[in-house]
């Protein structure tokens, strides 16, 4: 166990969650004006609803994943009948479906933000900062898709869930010794997740907090009668 490992990974994940959360709320209490996501679609529309559903639908699909799969104890696999070897297969394939489509849908919209004269007119450095900050981690989590093959096993899977459970058991010693094992490039992509998890407060991310998921089942609305 070095220095570095605890303060990446025993100490860093506390202070991007505690910046993330109340950092969320201090700028939805003082600057509620910007809790938005700026759109731009009536500026360039051309591939907008492409882009945009398949990084969205990609993104959010990743997020459970990611989610449901470091949290969930094994124990409860085990219960299953699904072993960790057959778990870190599953991870992998939807994993590479959704990275992809994440990453086609990314891809567009990044080229859209820096390209169209009046789409980067209208970007704050952040709005730019961010995309490319999403756009490396997620190439990143593509790349370790093949190491992630060449070892089926399921050990560095276990040991990413096991570090997830302990920061959020608040055993961070336990979850530093869980990572001592885990690749370069895994590590690497763990840090920038908390990283993105940082500046989240201060991006156009937070209207996530406002994703309208009681769209679908809200009553109508009349907005104008004859």
């Amino acid at each position: 166990m070095n220095y570095l490992d605890v303060l990446l990974f025993g100490v860093y994940p506390y202070v991007a969650a505690t910046v993330f959360l109340l950092g969320s709320l201090a700028r939805f209490e003082r600057d509620q004006f910007t809790w938005k996501a700026h759109s731009s679609q009536i500026l360039h529309k051309k591939n907008m609803r492409l882009a945009s559903n398949l990084f969205h639908v990609g993104i959010i699909l990743l997020f459970l994943g990611h989610f449901f799969g470091m949290l969930t104890p094994p124990e409860i696999l085990h219960a299953l009948g699904i072993s960790a070897s057959a778990k870190q297969l599953l991870a992998v394939v939807a994993g590479s479906i959704f990275g992809l489509m994440c990453f086609a849908g990314l891809t567009m919209l990044v080229r859209r933000r820096l390209t169209e004269p009046r789409i980067r007119a209208t970007s704050s450095r952040m709005d730019i900062v961010i995309l490319l900050l999403l756009y490396v981690q997620l190439i990143l989590g593509l790349l370790t898709v093949p190491l992630s093959l060449m070892h089926l096993d399921g050990h560095n899977m276990l040991n990413l869930m096991s570090w997830a459970r302990n920061v959020v058991t608040f055993d961070p010693m336990e979850a530093v010794a869980a990572v001592g094992d885990i690749g370069f490039l895994f590590k690497l992509h763990m840090v920038l997740g908390m990283s993105i998890f940082l500046v989240f407060p201060f991006s156009r991310l937070v209207h996530i907090w406002s994703a309208p998921v009681t769209y679908p089942a809200r009553p109508y609305q009349i907005v104008r009668q004859r």
